[in-house]
């Protein structure tokens, strides 16, 4: 029984260097790969030309010629492997804007095909610095990395129909800035006695509300089916992590989250899932993300779709036919999310705007159950503290104050199995190799002495889905980006930037990422160390190198994990040290860390036949 639980407890600590091997060995050396075959993308795509994309939807629906959105007035590259413009600045001035002006949002509605094309977010930074530039969202056509919001009409191709396009130059009617309180309304006329007017408006955060109507001069009714889409060209820099999806997603009815990765959308080229009367889809980046979200209750067909000649990827969707009756009008409206993904804001959103599962563009994780709670607890100490560093370690104390009964009970078994330990000596001895044997006397034991053999395993159990939860929020919640905790630790959610290797900083030298091996890690490694050696050394030497290596390790793996995460655990190993030793001494057991740090340093004398 001793075996098999040493040899649990090694399962689980295997487990662990395993998936923090992953990120340390795999997703760093992946996501250089991604980001090499992103620069090579970008090339091939600038030298690309024509801009066709082809839709291959349900038949039975009339659809253009191209699909929804189909960029075909942008600007052909100048040469290969540059694009239209040098600069996302010199793209803006390409054409005439409207200003978008919020408390959260700057940028500006392109009058040529009335898009939502320039967006940024006002109170994030590039970099922890407040000078540093704020975060780019939307960026035109012929730019270097085009990310844009277009809505329109589509018909029969038979129909003979003018309609607005990328092309159309709209006009502005009314107030010419878009703000909270002042809609944007555009309008185009086809010169075929149809009128076509679509109108922005924007709250306080980061959701549009996009209105589109037609007014039919004619004497003929008309059939039309309004699109909205988001289109990006080339794939973003991602943080290439298999815990974070980044990419295409949307929710459609019942059928729950869909997640569609950028390299799995090249190879299929066009995803359609079923229509649904409720849901969103879009684009999402590790901390920002832009859907479309149709009025509940409006039946819809999403998709997603690239296109391997221009580079586009595009999330869309069409909505049903809408007649407009000759001199009359007909209107359309859905919602645009385009911003930050604050928890609180999307749950906001979520409840008032009637979005289903809303709160899913956030990636919870499967242990959405325990991560989502661990949010809400550490954002409540923050709000109290006003520090999120503060309010990890406080949750660190309550959440070992939630398993304290199951802990020290767990500590209580492991302290009476070191009162015991001579009982167990003897009758390894007696048996010698009886096995059998063996394990039944140690059974009578530990059932004469009310022992839990496996109770050793209880803390590290209880504490593995509580770190890959801390682990989740500190990586996926844009609460935690840039939060500071004290001194050199200036954002939780980057790894701990000091080096022993260059005297944390005393050298003016820069060491590789594989070096850096922060404060923290190292106060995490020595805390894993003091709670190793407080234990008897296994008698198997296999186990005794493993066990002793084990902190070493961890601290390198570490090292590149979030700061709060590192702090969360030597926290969580200072606390678990303490209780471990307040309970052995009220055990009567003597505390063996001294002897075993002793043991460890203490040369082994040679013996006298060893002497020439």
């Amino acid at each position: 029984m001793i075996s098999e639980n040493r040899n649990t407890i090694l399962a689980i600590v295997l487990s662990l260097i395993v998936l923090l091997g992953w990120q340390y060995f795999i997703a760093g050396p992946k996501l250089e790969r991604q980001q090499a075959q992103a620069e090579l993308q970008a090339q091939q795509n600038a030298a690309a030309s024509g801009q066709t994309q082809t839709d291959s939807g349900n038949p039975n629906a009339p659809r253009p010629t191209t699909a929804p959105g189909t960029d075909a007035s942008a600007p052909a590259p100048a040469a290969a492997g540059q694009s239209a413009f040098a600069s996302r600045e010199q793209a803006l001035s390409a054409t005439k804007r409207i200003t978008i002006d919020t408390p959260h949002l700057e940028g500006s509605v392109n009058l040529t095909g009335g898009r939502l094309d320039d967006l940024r977010l006002k109170e994030y930074h590039e970099t922890v610095v407040k000078s540093s530039p704020t975060i780019v969202l939307f960026s035109p056509s012929g730019s270097p990395n085009p990310y844009y919001a277009d809505y329109g009409w589509v018909a029969d191709p038979d129909a003979g129909l003018s309609l607005p396009g990328p092309d159309t130059e709209w006009s502005i009617e009314g107030q010419a800035t878009l703000t909270p309180t002042t809609p944007l309304t555009l309008t185009w006329d086809n010169g075929a006695g149809v009128l076509f007017k679509r109108v922005y408006s924007v709250d306080d955060n980061y959701m549009f509300t996009v209105e589109q109507s037609v007014e039919n001069t004619t004497a003929a009714a008309l059939t039309l089916y309004p699109y909205g889409l988001i289109a990006r060209r080339n794939i973003p820099e991602t943080t290439g992590i298999w815990i974070l999806h980044e990419g295409l997603l949307g929710v459609f009815g019942e059928e729950g989250l869909e997640e569609v990765d950028y390299s799995d959308l090249e190879e299929e080229g066009t995803i359609r899932p079923p229509k649904v009367d409720q849901g969103w889809l879009g684009m999402t980046d590790k901390y920002w993300a832009s859907t479309l979200i149709p009025f509940p209750g409006q039946e819809f067909q999403p998709g997603f779709s690239y296109s391997a000649k221009t580079g586009n990827f595009q999330a869309d969707y069409l909505g049903n036919a809408v007649s407009v009756p000759a001199s009359g009008t007909a209107e359309t409206s859905s919602y645009l999310f385009a911003g930050a993904k604050e928890t609180k804001l999307l749950d906001g959103y979520e409840e008032a705007l009637n979005i289903k599962r809303f709160e899913l563009l956030i990636d919870w994780g499967w242990f959405y159950f325990l991560t989502k709670p661990m949010f809400f607890a550490i954002d409540w100490f923050f709000h109290l503290t006003g520090n999120f560093g503060v309010a990890i370690l406080l949750v660190t104390v309550l959440v070992k104050l939630i398993f304290f009964p199951l802990a020290n009970k767990s500590y209580v078994s492991m302290s009476k199995m070191k009162l015991v330990q001579p009982q167990m000596t003897e009758i390894r001895e007696k048996y010698g190799d009886d096995k059998q044997k063996q394990q039944q006397a140690l059974m009578e034991l530990y059932k004469k002495e009310k022992i839990n053999p496996l109770a050793g395993c209880l803390p590290i159990v209880i504490q593995i889905p509580v770190f890959f939860a801390l682990y989740k929020v500190l990586f996926v919640t844009i609460e935690m980006r840039h939060a500071p905790f004290f001194g050199w630790i200036q954002d939780l959610s980057a790894p701990d930037p000091t080096t022993i290797f260059n005297l944390f900083g005393l050298i003016p030298w820069d060491p590789p990422q594989m070096l850096m091996l922060g404060v923290w890690p190292l106060i995490m490694g020595i805390t894993m160390f003091i709670q190793m050696k407080m234990n008897p050394a296994p008698p198997d030497p296999t186990q005794q190198m493993i066990f002793t290596w084990m902190p070493v390790v961890f601290t390198f793996m570490l090292a590149s994990f979030p700061a709060g995460l590192v702090i969360y655990w030597a926290w969580n190993n200072s606390l678990s040290v303490t209780q471990q030793y307040v309970i052995m001494r009220r055990q009567g057991v003597k505390v063996e860390l001294w002897d075993n740090l002793s043991r460890m340093f203490k040369r082994k004398k040679p013996a006298a036949d060893d002497k020439s």
